[in-house]
């Protein structure tokens, strides 16, 4: 199987990339990815869930990894329903969030093969 990895760092999208981010709930995208996804690529303030312009909002400041899991499970199944669209998946959960690719990674354990979503390589080293 091929990794497909997203960039490390993602400052432009083509027409029909997905920028995905971890968020809070509340969808106050102030920090960290979430900003730049304000900032650049539509996501909508108050909004913590889902697709918005060319970014996609995956809440990681709810608690613990379980309850990241659920929001994972619906953004593959929405990619996988999506396969005009390619989905650039950040280190979700590493970052303001507090957690390591280590607790993150397994849960896009079935995002391997899922074709249009491209994994960070600290994700991809966990999942091998």
């Amino acid at each position: 199987m091929a990794m497909r990895m997203s960039p490390n760092c993602i400052t432009i999208l083509q027409s029909d990339e997905i920028f995905v981010f971890g968020s809070n709930l509340a969808g106050m995208h102030g920090g960290g990815a979430a900003r730049l996804a304000y900032q650049k690529f539509g996501a909508i303030w108050g909004q913590g869930v889902g697709l918005q312009g060319q970014s996609y909002a995956i809440p990681t400041m709810q608690g613990g990894v379980e309850t990241i899991r659920p929001y994972v499970d619906e953004f593959i199944e929405f990619a996988r329903l999506h396969p005009q669209l390619e989905f650039l998946v950040t280190e979700i959960g590493c970052g303001i969030a507090g957690f390591t690719p280590t607790e993150i990674a397994p849960l896009f354990e079935h995002a391997k093969e899922v074709g249009n979503i491209y994994l960070p390589e600290r994700f991809w080293n966990v999942l091998k």
